[in-house]
């Protein structure tokens, strides 16, 4: 069995649960695009592309809008309605929009070089403590612990068992766990922990039998139990999914990423009325929605995600049938 080695050609002796779990990530990794990577641009893209949104739907968009922006000066001179067109099927377009000023930022003020400590990433928009902990990781190869939902549902199980630990015990038991790695695993570390979560230690069912840290888990004698046929009671937020998949659609949030679509479908440079906007988003459209349709579109414009004229602080559904809207 093949095993995670640092520069030095060393295993990690410092902690059992480290050699296992790394032993194991050597042989079932993810084949993920942005970590056959070196380059600080593809993995911050990655980051950036990975917020709130499913690993399947950025591995189909990776390549491709890596193509189109092969670095950051060529991100950095696009249009802004060229890389908001480049997002589609992502969702949360605003992250097109602070990434396209990330860019700017970057070569404008820094030589197109991407900081390399959190506390610098952490300034960039739309860059919060968890991507910059990724980027200054997996780009440079600090020492620092990378805690997404798949780390902390792992540890949590691990050293808390069924009970919910807070996001600081968490936070707390990951950095201990990466201080007492040695230097030149802290990427393969916090990797190998976010597959173990998406790949063995899953929400609903995890599959303790497969996990190579089984004999350290806390919570892996309750979920054996019911393997064979005990009750557990797992407390899991996913439990709710269904209900907030319900409430997304019809929500302003669910509109607001339709609008953006269907200003992508136009043809470069053209606009749509609000009344074609509205009949375009939803069979029901009349008049009385006019003034709820321009408000959303409004604070798509205060945004950066479209452009909106006349400008019209009218709520005048006669008024508001002349306002206009295209991609910026």
């Amino acid at each position: 069995m093949k095993s995670i080695r640092s520069n030095d050609g060393s295993i990690p002796k410092s902690k059992p649960m480290h050699s296992y779990l790394l032993t194991w990530y050597s042989q079932h990794k993810r084949n993920l695009p942005w970590r056959n990577t070196g380059d600080p641009y593809g993995i911050l893209l990655s980051e950036v592309m990975l917020q709130q949104t499913q690993v399947s739907r950025v591995f189909i968009k990776y390549n491709t809008f890596l193509h189109d922006f092969p670095s950051i000066q060529f991100l950095a001179k696009a249009s802004r309605a060229t890389v908001i067109r480049a997002w589609q099927g992502l969702g949360y377009n605003i992250r097109a929009i602070r990434l396209h000023l990330t860019a700017q930022i970057l070569v404008s003020e820094n030589d197109g070089r991407v900081p390399k400590l959190p506390s610098e990433l952490i300034l960039l928009p739309g860059i919060g403590n968890y991507s910059a902990a990724a980027i200054a990781c997996f780009a440079f190869g600090e020492h620092v612990a990378v805690v997404d939902t798949n780390v902390k549902r792992v540890l949590g199980r691990v050293f808390f068992g069924l009970t919910i630990a807070s996001d600081h015990q968490i936070n707390k038991m990951a950095t201990s766990l990466v201080k007492t790695l040695p230097r030149g695993y802290a990427s393969s570390w916090n990797q190998a922990l976010m597959d173990l979560g998406s790949l063995v230690c899953k929400s609903r069912i995890p599959h303790c039998v497969s996990c190579p840290l089984q004999n350290h888990c806390l919570a892996a004698p309750h979920f054996q139990k019911c393997a064979k046929g005990h009750k557990v009671i797992v407390h899991s937020p996913s439990h709710r999914l269904t209900d907030q998949q319900e409430r997304f659609f019809g929500s302003s949030r669910y509109y607001r990423g339709r609008i953006v679509q269907v200003l992508r479908e136009l043809p470069e440079g053209t606009a749509i009325d609000l009344v074609a906007l509205g009949k375009a988003l939803r069979d029901d459209f009349t008049f009385g929605h006019l003034s709820w349709l321009h408000e959303v579109v409004a604070q798509l414009q205060r945004e950066g995600l479209l452009s909106c004229y006349p400008e019209s602080k009218s709520v005048n559904p006669k008024k508001l049938t002349a306002v206009e809207v295209k991609l910026p």
